[in-house]
Formats: C-alpha cells, structure tokens, sequence
C-alpha cells in the first residue's frame, strides 16, 4: 500500500507536468491570438474607412462590409477576452477580495478560477454545438458558413478553460504570482 504522502507526490508530479506541458501551449497560443485580434481590429478599422468612402465619395455603400465585420467584431471580443484571462488583465471586481485577510482572498481565487474554467468548457461545449448547428446555413452576402460567428466563442472557451485550469493548478501548487490574487 502506498501512503497518502506517496498519492499527494504523484498527484502534484502529475499537476507540474500537466502545467509545464499547457504553459506551453498557451504561451504558442496567446501571442497567436492577439495577433490575429490585433488583425481582425486594423482590418475592420480599414473596411469600415472603405464603407464611409464609398457611400460619401462613390455614392455605391460596399454591403459586406457589416457582415464581415460581425465577424471580425466576434473575432476581436473573445479571442481578446481569452487573452485577458491569461494575463490576469480582464475586468475584475477587487472590492471584496482586498476587504479580506490573505487566507480568505486565496478562497476567494480559488472560487473564481473554478468559476472561469466552468464557465470556458461551458462556452467550449455550447458553442461547438452552435458552431455545428450553424455550419450549413450560409451568411448574407458574404457567403461563408453562419458558423464562422460562433466559432471564436468555442475558441474562447476553450482557450477560458485552459489558462483558468491553469491559474487553479498554480494556486494549488503555491506557485500563483498573479498581483491581484494572493499577497
């Protein structure tokens, strides 16, 4: 029989590398992701000048463009939303946090990081079932799958449940270095 101090080992060995392998696949991802936000927000600033150009200048309105950027709009809100999760930079309320003596505010983490990755793998999983519902019908215009405007939401979710599984995981292991959580 091994005891319980042999289990706690093999679990925290087990939370280390399962961390060390999603660090690094997060540390691919999000650099990737503000990229492709920063991206879509240029693009949709560019389609937009065009838009104004052509209803003021040409007197011919170019009509994809509220559709494309309905997508882009999607694209830049929740890959960004993803990215805020993982740089602890996302809207948070303190208040009640800071109020608190350290053993209660790590509680407090603790509770809000199960609630993020909870609330990602919900995103992740009914948004894959919209993606899929959506993918056959074609949008307006542009001609694309309808599924294309949840699909950032999946990603999202995913990405959500990733980098909070994360935070909780190095919460656990003592090693949270987040400003905001734990003095």
């Amino acid at each position: 029989m091994s005891t319980s101090s042999e289990k706690s080992g093999l679990i925290k060995g087990f939370l280390e590398r399962y961390l060390e392998r999603s660090e690094r696949l997060a540390n691919l991802y999000t650099p990737i992701c503000q990229i492709v936000a920063g991206v879509a927000l240029v693009a949709m600033t560019l389609m937009f000048a065009w838009l104004v150009f052509g209803r003021y200048v040409l007197n011919d309105t170019p009509t994809w463009v509220e559709q494309v950027s309905h997508l882009l709009l999607m694209v830049i809100a929740f890959l960004g939303a993803a990215v805020g999760v993982r740089q602890d930079t996302h809207l948070s309320v303190v208040l009640f946090r800071t109020a608190v003596p350290t053993k209660v505010r790590t509680v407090f983490v603790f509770i809000t990081d199960v609630l993020m990755a909870g609330f990602g793998s919900l995103m992740f999983v009914y948004g894959l079932e919209l993606t899929k519902f959506k993918w056959n019908t074609l949008i307006p215009l542009i001609q694309v799958p309808e599924g294309f405007r949840s699909l950032p939401l999946t990603i999202c979710g995913a990405l959500i449940f990733l980098y909070s599984s994360n935070h909780l995981i190095r919460l656990l292991l003592g090693r949270d270095e987040r400003k905001d959580s734990i003095e």
